[in-house]
């Protein structure tokens, strides 16, 4: 019976494990879908976005921000620096989301669905904000007096004008994803391995935002927005129950039950006294 049953037992598992993989391939491509769509809805709002960009940029200098325009100048001292850059916002963002929910599905399951449900939450309300508060980023703003560094330096990922771009809306500056995601991914692996060098994941984000500052895509505020509903979705979704990741499952974690006699029996441990018990059996054994 078992030589029937035993090789169905074992194409189950990878049958449900295709089945898994293909039902969150196809979850993630169509909440991403309808994200992207939802987003081109306020591409015409051209009045509102740029009425929205003179508020925050004067909402930045009553809050004495610093000026977008000093970490822009650090990245013009060198073509090749600013180069970067700009390939760092275009070519880093998508991939090391992507390869970062890959490696949690692979290597940890657990922490995989809670980063999904986080990243699901932070992209719903980014999107609702999007649709909200359209919002100019400063490379468009005349009074940021900022250089559209993609456009001048390269590589670009945004036509030069809004009107042009039909595939992206250019005025979906608030909040940041590149810089909510971007911090997502240093807390998922934070949290998801034991590493002592794991906080070094945090230059992600700290690199991330110098980048969207510095090429003028977002204001200093696209990012703490962005930093808001992410630690609101943090609160919401429940943490992952696993044990601490990497740790050794075989170690005893309880008190030391002290030294026993090849046969099982507890010694007496030195400088305590022999239980009562021992004492009977000696005293009847003289």
């Amino acid at each position: 019976m078992s030589s029937h049953t035993t090789p169905a037992g074992t194409a189950a598992g990878p049958r449900a494990a295709r089945r898994r993989l293909i039902r969150e391939l196809l979850l993630v491509v169509s909440f991403f879908t309808v994200y992207k769509a939802g987003r081109l809805l306020s591409t015409d709002r051209t009045e509102d976005a740029f009425r929205n960009a003179a508020r925050i940029w004067d909402a930045e200098r009553f809050l004495h921000l610093p000026g977008e325009g000093a970490i822009q100048r650090l990245l013009l001292h060198g073509e090749a620096l600013v180069t970067t850059a700009n390939t760092y916002y275009a070519g880093v963002h998508f991939p090391a989301t992507a390869l970062f929910l890959i490696w949690l599905y692979i290597r940890r399951p657990a922490h995989y669905l809670w980063t999904r449900r986080v990243l699901a939450g932070l992209t719903g309300a980014a999107l609702a904000l999007h649709l909200a508060f359209p919002l100019a980023p400063p490379r468009l703003l005349d009074a940021a007096r900022l250089i559209d560094t993609a456009q001048v330096y390269g590589p670009a990922v945004y036509k030069a004008t809004p009107a042009e771009d039909t595939l992206a809306n250019q005025f979906a500056a608030m909040p940041s994803l590149h810089f909510g995601w971007a911090l997502m991914l240093s807390v998922g692996m934070i949290a998801a391995t034991s590493s002592r060098w794991r906080f070094l994941w945090l230059l992600h984000p700290l690199v991330t935002l110098l980048v969207i500052v510095g090429t003028a895509n977002h204001y200093w505020l696209d990012a703490v927005v962005a930093a808001v509903l992410l630690g609101a979705a943090l609160l919401l979704v429940p943490k992952p129950r696993t044990s601490r990741p990497d740790a050794d499952p075989d170690r005893d974690t309880g008190s030391d039950p002290g030294p026993t006699s090849e046969s099982g029996q507890d010694l007496p441990v030195r400088g305590l006294p022999r239980p009562r018990s021992a004492d009977v059996a000696v005293g009847a054994g003289q």
